[in-house]
């Protein structure tokens, strides 16, 4: 797995939700089809007049999510902003000639009133539950960030095995310290729970 062929499996999925927050921090969600995918980009559309595009331009950041039929998980983070004056004719074009349905939606020249935001920055969260054990894994596009997650064992572990009893999915080896295999980690704290020795954090 890796960044290019996350994208490919979000195009396969076809409506993604695209989650921004409103000005009063609330969270908002939107199903969205109208995207074109680059191997290093997305570009979408949407109505200059709706206030997913306001929340855009104010906070420049989005979280797109999708999930296929073989029960995984894409969750892309990254920053967004216009493509560029110069480039909003072509992208609109093809977003329309790859997305048909579109010329109902916006016919003739109403598409006009549409913009073309483009996310080229962003971390990528792939999260298999179709596998056993369970697999994760971040990747990165241009200038996207990830940020650590889940749990790790200290030095301060008494190798008493109670982590590795409770973990649903296997993914810690006992040992002194014990370890967990975080590709394979659920992130659900059961090994911080019980563990006596206060070794887990997160």
């Amino acid at each position: 797995m890796d960044a290019q062929t996350c994208l490919k499996k979000l195009g396969y999925v076809g409506v993604l939700s695209f989650a921004t927050v409103d000005g009063a921090g609330n969270p908002q969600v939107r199903c969205i089809s109208a995207i074109h995918y680059e191997p290093d980009a997305i570009y979408f559309f949407t109505a200059r007049g709706k206030d997913f595009c306001k929340e855009l331009l104010d906070t420049g950041k989005v979280q797109v999510l999708g999930y296929t039929m073989y029960k995984e998980m894409i969750r892309l983070t990254g920053a967004v902003k216009p493509a560029p004056a110069e480039e909003q004719d072509k992208w609109r074009d093809l977003i329309f000639e790859e997305q048909p349905y579109l010329a109902n939606v916006y016919p003739g020249e109403t598409r006009s009133i549409g913009i073309i935001f483009c996310i080229r920055d962003m971390s990528i969260e792939y999260f298999n539950l179709g596998v056993n054990p369970i697999f994760r894994e971040s990747y990165v596009i241009g200038n996207g960030k990830t940020a650590p997650k889940g749990y790790f064992i200290t030095d301060t572990c008494i190798s008493c095995g109670k982590c590795v009893r409770v973990c649903p999915q296997k993914a810690i080896d006992k040992g002194s310290p014990s370890v967990i295999h975080q590709e394979h980690c659920l992130h659900c704290g059961n090994c911080l729970r019980v563990c006596p020795a206060g070794a887990v954090e997160k």
